[in-house]
Parts: C-alpha cells; structure tokens; sequence
C-alpha cells in the first residue's frame, strides 16, 4: 500500500524565497523526523509564499499508512509555521 499526498501551504512570515526555504526546511526536517515519510518541495519552487509538499508513506496495512499521513497533516497544520490552504491523496495497491 502506497499513500501520496500533496499539500500546498502558504508561508506568511515569508519576505523572500530564503524565508520561505528556511520555513520549508524546518517543517520537512520535522515531518521526516517525526513520522519516516518522504517529503520534499514538489511545485510552487519560484512563489516566494506558497509551497507544494509531495508526502508519501509505504506500508503493508493500510490502516497504519492512512494513520501516518493524516498525523503527518494534522502536525504540520499545528506549529502555524503554513497554513494549508489545500491537500489531495492517492492510494495505490501494489
């Protein structure tokens, strides 16, 4: 079972494109820590306050995937570092 997730946040406190990466670079360094998922910057690379996030988290029970990222959403809507102003998910049976 895999689980794509895309989420496009926008970044307020952000002034320039360093900021933005700078606030980009915490939140992913956090997620990954948190919850060992691959995340990165997929969209948006040039917009110095929106972003697109790709997540995505493998497993062999769906349940346990479906609970990883919705826990990886909720957490980065939490620390009001983004806001996410949008999100999708995919699953595929492999």
């Amino acid at each position: 079972m895999v689980r794509v997730s895309t989420v496009t946040l926008v970044v307020h406190e952000s002034r320039s494109l360093k900021d933005k990466r700078q606030a980009l670079k915490s939140v992913i360094g956090k997620v990954k820590n948190r919850f060992n998922v691959s995340i990165a910057e997929v969209a948006d690379n040039d917009s110095w306050q929106r972003a697109t996030l790709g997540i995505a988290a493998v497993g062999n029970d769906r349940a346990f995937v479906n609970s990883v990222l919705d826990k990886t959403l909720s957490f980065i809507e939490g620390p009001h570092l983004a806001e996410v102003t949008d999100s999708t998910i995919e699953m595929m049976n492999l």
